[in-house]
């Protein structure tokens, strides 16, 4: 059998639906003689006989009913096809799939969904937490669509994505409410030089916090690594270290810590937006990369009157 013209496919449901080549050839502008060539390609593309003669008229072979069967429901997944591609290139309706990492889930990804739930309720994202080097090589992989990481864990210059700068995220220092330091009037990183550290064990918030600690004049004295926020609060809260502690983390707002920003020398790692190279192009990833910068925004502008 070989390629199916949807064109001669039509005809032939024309055909059934109005009963003879001429009602189909008025109804269509054709001469009955073009109706009838048409139909005996489509015979010859499946193989098979679709008309026979029938008195001065033809007839529908068993082929053709059979063919027509199939031919309803395409027709019918086309027309939805139709309706969802329209609505896709109109931005309204897609699903897409979001990497983020973890800090990146609640301060931006959420949000941002919020607002897509009240602009683009059509839009459905899909979140996954990712470290941003793991979620960049699923991004190239086509596993997912959107990547929120940070530029210091990553090439930020690689030219097989398109990378759109969200905010700046400062670092704070975080001490138990009833640290001695914690009433300063202004704190320095070097004011903690002798107290026990809690660090992440590895990644860009390490290097961070060993780099400014390094440039404060001293080196970190670790006592605990975590990497979960909840378990660096905890250990925080009970006395057994300070930290320094993403704002996207909100550690301001977990009780029995003090947080401040370092005078004179305040940490911070840069987010990012990062797609294919291209694939901003279309409309749903305009509407979520427009979601997350007006919840960057936002989100900065709070950082700032902090």
């Amino acid at each position: 059998m070989g390629q199916i013209d949807l064109r001669r496919l039509r005809l032939l449901r024309e055909l059934r639906d109005r009963g003879t080549v001429t009602a189909v050839g008025t109804a269509l502008h054709m001469t009955s003689s073009a109706v009838s060539q048409q139909l005996a390609l489509l015979a010859k593309d499946v193989g098979a006989p679709l008309l026979e003669p029938h008195g001065r008229r033809v007839r529908l072979t068993d082929a053709a009913w059979l063919l027509l069967r199939h031919a309803d429901l395409l027709f019918a997944q086309l027309e939805v096809a139709q309706t969802e591609l329209d609505a896709y290139v109109s931005g309204a309706a897609a699903t897409v799939r979001m990497d983020c990492f973890a800090t990146a889930v609640g301060a931006l990804a959420v949000p941002a969904m919020r607002r897509l739930g009240e602009d683009a309720p059509r839009l459905t994202v899909r979140i996954r937490e990712a470290d941003t080097e793991e979620a960049l090589d699923r991004l190239l992989r086509d596993e997912t669509d959107v990547v929120v990481g940070l530029d210091g864990e990553v090439r930020v210059d690689d030219a097989r994505f398109t990378r759109t700068p969200l905010l700046v995220d400062p670092l704070d220092l975080v001490l138990p409410s009833g640290h001695p330091r914690a009433g300063a009037d202004e704190l320095r990183l070097a004011d903690l030089a002798g107290e026990e550290w809690i660090v992440p064990p590895a990644g860009l918030c390490r290097d961070i916090a060993v780099r400014e600690c390094s440039a404060a004049g001293f080196t970190p004295r670790t006592a605990h690594t975590a990497d979960s926020y909840v378990s660096v609060f905890a250990l925080v809260r009970a006395g057994y270290g300070v930290a320094l502690v993403p704002r996207m983390a909100a550690p301001d707002r977990e009780p029995g810590l003090t947080v401040r920003a370092p005078r004179a020398q305040q940490p911070s790692r840069q987010v990012s937006l990062f797609v294919r190279q291209a694939g901003d192009q279309a409309p749903h990833m305009r509407l979520v990369a427009e979601a997350l910068c007006a919840t960057a925004d936002e989100l900065e502008k709070a950082f700032s009157s902090a």
